[in-house]
């Protein structure tokens, strides 16, 4: 079996998501520089707990503000409670309640790429839905051990009404 498609992926189950205000360290990204995410990943992980409001050591992975181009922003971040008291070293954003369809990534890290394929290119087409112009994210669990590939990493794909 090719590794390349071999992505287990169950079908999502559908959410009704809440107001969140997501803060951490961001980037723009292309498809071509998306192998640098695990780099701001590496900067923030020092960060978790010591970011004013913070509300829970869930983290979250925020695809964003795209240009159209193919480029857009990317925070990996923790939800907070408020801006106040927020240095200028971090990034932000609102998250708006929103439908979502949500995807339980399993198996390593590595595969990710391969579950966005696989979500964007065989079950949106298929699924009778349209992904919304919306922020999509990435939720890791509090327990969510990337070198033990243990916890939870859904992907929250946010859906037109």
């Amino acid at each position: 079996m090719d590794e390349q498609t071999g992505v287990e992926t169950a079908e999502p189950r559908f959410e009704n998501g809440h107001f969140m205000l997501i803060a951490g360290l961001g980037g723009r990204f292309t498809a071509d520089t998306t192998k640098a995410i695990p780099d701001l990943w590496e900067k923030f992980i020092p960060e978790i707990g010591k970011i004013p409001g913070q509300k829970s050591e869930v983290t979250y992975g925020i695809c964003c503000n795209p240009d159209g181009k193919g480029g857009f922003e990317y925070i990996a971040g923790v939800e907070i409670s408020k801006l106040d008291d927020l240095p200028e070293k971090y990034r932000w954003i609102e998250v708006q309640p929103q439908k979502y369809a949500v995807f339980e990534h399993k198996g390593s890290l590595d595969t990710l790429p391969q579950t966005f394929q696989y979500i964007w290119k065989t079950w949106l087409p298929k699924s009778g839905h349209e992904a919304a112009d919306a922020p999509e994210f990435e939720r890791y669990s509090d327990d969510f051990n990337p070198k033990l590939n243990t916890g939870v990493l859904e992907i929250w794909l946010p859906l037109k009404a």
